[in-house]
C-alpha cells in the first residue's frame, strides 16, 4: 500500500488538488488519511464518481 499526495492524484485524475482535499474532507475518497495538513492517498485510489445532477429535472419550468 504506497500513499501519494493530493498533487499526485490530482496529475493523474486531471483535477485539481483543492477539490481533491474536498473530497477527502467530505469522506468520498475512501482509505485516506490525515498527516498535518496533508492528506494521503492510496495510490490505487478510483476517482469518485461526479455526483452534480445531470438529469435537469431540478429546474423550475415555465407555467404554462
Amino acid at each position: 500500500m504506497k500513499y501519494v499526495s493530493t498533487t499526485e492524484i490530482g496529475k493523474k485524475w486531471n483535477i485539481s488538488t483543492g477539490r481533491i482535499g474536498t473530497l477527502c474532507a467530505e469522506g468520498r475518497i475512501p482509505n485516506v488519511q490525515r498527516a498535518g495538513n496533508m492528506w494521503l492517498i492510496l495510490e490505487e485510489a478510483k476517482k469518485p464518481v461526479d455526483a452534480r445532477i445531470k438529469s435537469r429535472k431540478y429546474r423550475k419550468q415555465p407555467n404554462d
